[in-house]
């Protein structure tokens, strides 16, 4: 965990812990809940101390899924000290013929 983690991690996920050890918990849990969890990072952008992925993340191959932007701030270090996270779902139609990737 130190080799990605800092000694302070803020966590904005109103599901998950402060701290990087609740973090990893968190995913271990949520992996295990939905074990054809699937994560597919379609951009990932960088600026200053600031990370962001853009993901389609699906619990299932049956399931939409949903379109997820991670925000993550670095220390000095290049350890992840804070975390956000703005979720929201594939729906089964659209008014455009656009994707959300």
């Amino acid at each position: 965990m130190a080799k990605y983690g800092g000694p302070v991690y803020i966590q904005h996920n109103p599901r998950a812990g402060d701290g990087f050890a609740a973090f990893i918990a968190f995913v271990k849990d949520f992996t295990t809940t939905f074990p054809q969890l699937h994560v597919d990072i379609k951009r990932v952008i960088g600026e200053c101390n600031l990370v962001v992925t853009h993901s389609h993340i699906t619990t299932s191959p049956s399931d939409l899924g949903s379109a997820v932007a991670d925000i993550f701030r670095l220390d000095r270090q290049g350890k992840i000290v804070e975390h956000w996270d703005v979720i929201q779902a594939v729906p089964a139609t659209s008014a455009n013929d656009n994707t959300m990737f």
